[in-house]
């Protein structure tokens, strides 16, 4: 069956419509009538007789044209015999993975099968899960992502699930930190996911990494303990999990969207708070790499900023311009106690 049929152009109607009143199709006749070289007048036919608008032209017999309503029924019968299999093939693959789902559960879980947080150590363990959870979603997911811009590889597998998820009326919210907006693959993933419906926002600092589907079930990064991706604890407890909510929303309402197509005054300020963020972290003595991670940003990048930092504030090392930062925040407090 060839389900790549050809679409009917301007000229290719013009030559149908033409055929009727002929009563039959000739090359050469079509082209010199519809104004058009050869070769475009048999490309017309061609087209037509794919989709069985013309007749076959046996020798010595004429391209007659032929009725649209049977060409009709000759392309799409199969098509739709087609997708009846298919969804038949479905509803059987359903019907038998979810008659094992309860072994497996059992199997998997064991005891703790009923328990309200699950820990799952293996990285493959927690994404089967998710997308057993998400696809089960039906009102809403929620997620942060804490570092930054993501891996154009993360981002082409998660573009897909929430595509899916935006197709079937899930709500979509995501909150990244502000330095994910200087990533190009994390912007065309927003700008795409964003024009089917999903929200994101950006904040200046995200602690971990978290998603909640439904607001029923939530999962949390373990604490990395080597170099491989960490597994995940899977949270169902009403309770916690609805604190996690409430954090979430909190964040949310602080967040600026995530316009991918923003003013240049935009992205100044949220510079402006970026820089005033390595400054506050600075005054606390904090170490290159942890700020570094606690904005989103590689440590190089990190690293650049302090210099022009201390470049402005004419500051010859690293502890001289924690100093002059402290005088400057002890400043500030006294003057906002004089002005209260």
């Amino acid at each position: 069956m060839n389900d790549g049929f050809p679409h009917l152009d301007e000229l290719a109607v013009a030559a149908y419509e033409r055929a009727l009143r002929l009563g039959s199709f000739d090359d050469a006749e079509m082209a010199t009538g519809l104004g058009v070289d050869p070769a475009r007048a048999e490309q017309a036919r061609k087209t037509l007789q794919d989709l069985r608008l013309l007749s076959a032209g046996a020798p010595g017999r004429p391209v007659v044209p032929l009725d649209p309503e049977a060409a009709e029924a000759e392309l799409v019968t199969p098509l739709e015999l087609a997708i009846a299999r298919r969804r038949r093939e479905a509803a059987r693959i359903h019907r038998e993975m979810r008659s094992l789902a309860a072994a497996y559960r059992a199997r998997h879980r064991g005891p703790a099968s009923g328990a309200t947080v699950t820990v799952l150590d293996d990285v493959e363990d927690v994404r089967r899960e998710i997308d057993r959870v998400r696809y089960g979603c039906t009102r809403e997911r929620m997620s942060l992502q804490s570092g930054g811009g993501r891996p154009p590889g993360l981002l082409e597998a998660d573009r897909e699930h929430t595509l899916e998820l935006l197709r079937r009326g899930v709500r979509v919210r995501t909150l990244y930190q502000h330095t994910a907006r200087a990533s190009l693959a994390t912007r065309t993933y927003v700008q795409e996911i964003t024009r089917q419906g999903a929200e994101v926002r950006t904040v200046e600092e995200l602690s971990e990494r978290l998603i909640v589907y439904d607001r029923e079930v939530a999962f949390i990064p373990k604490e990395p303990t080597g170099g491989g991706p960490p597994g995940a604890a899977v949270v169902t407890e009403p309770t916690v999990v609805g604190y996690l909510c409430r954090s979430f929303e909190s964040v949310w309402q602080i967040g600026r969207p995530f316009e991918v197509d923003g003013q240049p005054a935009e992205y100044q300020q949220l510079a402006e708070e970026v820089r005033q963020s390595i400054l506050r972290l600075m005054a606390l003595g904090l170490k290159d790499e942890v700020i570094a991670r606690r904005l989103g940003m590689a440590t190089r990048t990190c690293r650049r900023h302090i210099s022009a930092i201390m470049e402005d504030m004419g500051a010859v090392s690293r502890f001289q311009a924690g100093l002059m930062i402290g005088r400057q925040e002890t400043a500030r407090a006294e003057h906002d106690a004089a002005d209260r």
